[in-house]
């Protein structure tokens, strides 16, 4: 369970309803206790009124004397009791008549125990002594039995309850205890590259939300000091790079414009011209990189079809491709309304058949397909080179990591930054890309999808 309000509230209320249990469960064994008492207490009430009308002379009474002046006592009580008398011979003096030819159990060691009588059900008895005569005086313990269980049965409504009560209490004083915590996810949702002076509300009060509050604070501070002086490196780099950059170009250049050296010394210079380029080109994607980091790139978004800017790609895609001796065709199927900036899409587009075209074979062929789900544009460049294993197809996208043939040497030598790029400009649309293996033979699909607005039919 994600929630930790949940979490929370079933902790709760599993502590509530557990003790509640407990105390049903002291409840039920104290409140048996006592109403056990109370039938010994009646079956002393009763013993003690035997006992007076046996009158002061019992030792000396007679078995026929002793049922004389029980009958009429024992009749008034037989609703309630149940009543035998014994000699020291365990010879039966009297027996109440409710009893009739059953007899009470008489448990040796023991003054008041439970037990049960056909016919009659369970009984609590109690054995009293009077002189020479053992006088075992009953009462029917089904009252006690029907009151515990009443007593289960509202327990266990009452359990339900609670249980359930307890479910809702702890759903709202969790999610009253964890306001802060919310308020605190939402602002660090909130603050970004682009957005490091926002801080989190800290209450007055000096508590454990508030120490993380202000600790939280405390790392956002030190996290836009450290972004602030990143931007400030990376555009004073950039400008000190570029400049004497600038400076050797021009001298290499007039190098070769004023002539006077050998063809070795002019390819020298060529290569330097190609390499102070491509480094020209490495600074500016880095540069690009870290404003798209930032949100510091603003796109000029459109809202319309992709089939036409799609089909004007697919012209220059192929005449690139045919250049350098592969084919390329295009599938576009579907129509929808996408927001998109056409210029940096069509930057992406490139960077992706670039890489394709690097690793075809000659003859090969390069695919794009364009179609529609229900949520996204998708649009994927796959080509039959040798592919990318599984466990580097999330890599290639990482900054300075090269996708290059091994049998095509004569491909030009990129950055290795194409794909981080493309990757930043399509999160910039709100979108996504991954690598993946053509569903057939070698190669590799590169695809892209972004959020639609309105599919059409």
């Amino acid at each position: 369970m994600r929630s930790i309000g949940a979490r929370l509230a079933l902790w709760y209320a599993g502590v509530s309803t557990a003790t509640l249990i407990l105390l049903f469960v002291a409840g039920y064994y104290l409140l048996q206790q006592h109403l056990v008492h109370a039938l010994d207490a009646l079956n002393r009430a009763e013993f003690e009124q035997i006992k007076s009308s046996l009158g002061g002379d019992y030792a000396q009474l007679t078995p026929a004397e002793v049922d004389e002046r029980m009958r009429g006592a024992a009749e008034i009580a037989s609703v309630l009791f149940y009543v035998e008398i014994h000699a020291k011979d365990k010879s039966l003096l009297f027996a109440s008549h409710n009893l009739g030819a059953r007899r009470l159990v008489d448990v040796p060691g023991q003054h008041a125990f439970d037990a049960p009588l056909d016919g009659i059900g369970p009984l609590r008895i109690g054995e009293f002594f009077l002189g020479p005569m053992d006088v075992l005086v009953a009462t029917p313990a089904n009252q006690v039995r029907q009151v515990m269980n009443g007593y289960a049965e509202i327990s266990l409504i009452l359990v339900c309850l609670m249980l359930v009560l307890s479910l809702i209490t702890g759903l709202v004083f969790s999610r009253v205890a964890l306001s802060p915590v919310r308020a605190i996810q939402e602002t660090a949702h909130r603050i970004g590259s682009d957005n490091l002076s926002e801080r989190i509300p800290v209450a007055d009060v000096q508590d454990e939300i508030s120490n993380l509050a202000r600790l939280l604070n405390e790392m956002f501070d030190r996290l836009e000091l450290s972004f602030n002086q990143i931007r400030r490196f990376t555009a004073e780099a950039s400008h000190e790079l570029k400049t004497p950059l600038s400076l050797v170009r021009l001298q290499a250049e007039k190098l070769l414009v004023e002539g006077g050296l050998t063809p070795a010394q002019e390819e020298a210079v060529q290569v330097q011209l190609e390499e102070i380029v491509r480094l020209n080109k490495i600074i500016e994607e880095l540069l690009f990189l870290s404003r798209a980091e930032a949100r510091a790139v603003r796109l000029a978004f459109r809202r319309e079809n992709p089939r036409a800017f799609l089909q004007s790609f697919a012209q220059d895609a192929r005449a690139l491709a045919e250049h350098r001796g592969v084919n390329f065709t295009a599938q576009l199927e579907g129509a929808g309304i996408v927001e998109f900036d056409p210029n940096w899409l069509r930057q992406v587009l490139f960077n992706l058949l670039q890489n394709a075209i690097n690793v075809s074979p000659a003859g090969g062929t390069i695919t794009l397909t364009s179609d529609f789900t229900v949520e996204s544009w998708r649009v994927a460049i796959e080509d039959q080179g040798p592919g990318v294993a599984p466990e580097q197809r999330e890599r290639i996208f990482d900054r300075f990591v090269r996708l290059e043939a091994e049998d095509k040497p004569a491909a030009p030598k990129g950055s290795g930054l194409g794909l981080a790029i493309s990757r930043s400009i399509v999160g910039l649309h709100r979108g996504t890309i991954r690598a993946e293996a053509r569903e057939s033979g070698s190669g590799l699909r590169v695809v892209f999808e972004l959020p639609v607005l309105e599919r059409s039919a």
